[in-house]
């Protein structure tokens, strides 16, 4: 089951070259450019505030969005390119790629955690430590999926899961070649704190038994 895929709202831009972008600004938009999909580019405006604010939100171009235009049909795009003022670091043109339903594409897929009231190690006090809340996936942009899923009602103290634990939608895998950690439970501080004093007391007793037996 894909996402839900947000929507990017623009305005077809009816000039073109760097009068009519020029104007754009003015008028507190930012010119746009959407192209591939075996379609003519179409030039856009984009609100200034609302780009803007996406932008703070962060990973702008590992979004895919659905972007609206007025007389168009709706169309899902990933960003190519933020061009910036130099002074200002403020976005003055933006491309997007329009994608097929079978294109391969880079996103973000959140992490749900479930099992954790019945984990054995998070019922002995042990901590839940999340190391990835979302996983960078190689996905079909047609099939999006919500979200993966780590069970944590087996885990006990100490456990670390990897992402080859966890079982990823069909059609999925992940960016990174290698065995990344998502998450671990690990030993409440008193715990741990007294697991390392023992563990000092037993290496003192073995090196002054050590010493003994020398002498």
């Amino acid at each position: 089951m894909a996402g839900e895929i947000p929507d990017l709202n623009a305005l077809e831009r009816t000039g073109t070259g760097k009068g009519a972008a020029r104007q754009a600004r003015r008028d507190g938009m930012v010119p746009g450019i959407v192209f591939g999909g075996d379609k003519e580019p179409l030039p856009i405006n984009l609100p200034f505030n609302a780009l803007l604010k996406r932008l703070k939100d962060g990973r702008f171009k590992a979004t895919l969005f659905n972007l609206k235009v007025d007389g168009h049909e709706d169309v899902r795009v990933i960003c190519r390119d933020v061009q910036r003022d130099v002074v200002k670091d403020l976005p003055t043109h933006v491309d997007f790629l329009r994608l097929r339903r079978t294109t391969k594409i880079n996103l973000y897929i959140p992490v749900e955690f479930v099992g954790e009231d019945v984990a054995p190690g998070i019922k002995k006090g042990g901590v839940l430590t999340v190391v990835r809340p979302e996983v960078e996936l190689v996905v079909t942009a047609g099939d999006i999926p919500e979200k993966i899923t780590v069970d944590l009602s087996t885990l006990k103290i100490g456990d670390i899961v990897h992402i080859s634990d966890v079982t990823l939608p069909e059609g999925t895998k992940p960016t990174i070649d290698r065995d990344f950690v998502i998450a671990n439970i690990s030993a409440p501080s008193g715990l741990a704190a007294q697991e390392a004093e023992e563990a000092e007391e037993a290496a003192a007793a073995a090196a002054e038994e050590a010493t003994t037996e020398e002498a």
